[in-house]
């Protein structure tokens, strides 16, 4: 493995960390829009990171998971906050 390959994959393990960190707001969030955004968070690391192990592995296949992968979580929080406004809370 090269310095590059190590570098992205070990930016892609930070990036994981910091996804579980947020599992702890999802699990123990006061409020709902600390639950939205633990899942925007988590949701958007998970994009970076299969961006970053596509350029490790040398794959552009994979660079259109994750492409798809960041539509459906857009699509995700449009919907949360849909079902939130509709429940009659601001969020």
């Amino acid at each position: 493995m090269t310095l590059v390959e190590d570098a992205l994959l070990a930016t892609a393990g930070a990036f994981v960390i910091t996804s579980l960190v947020a599992v702890y707001r999802i699990v123990d969030g006061p409020t709902m829009p600390d639950r939205v955004i633990a899942i925007n968070v988590i949701g958007s690391n998970v994009v970076i990171v299969i961006a970053l192990l596509a350029a490790a592995i040398g794959e552009a296949g994979a660079l259109d998971i994750a492409l798809v992968y960041a539509l459906l979580n857009f699509l995700l929080s449009i919907a949360i906050s849909k079902f939130s406004v509709e429940r009659g809370g601001v969020l």
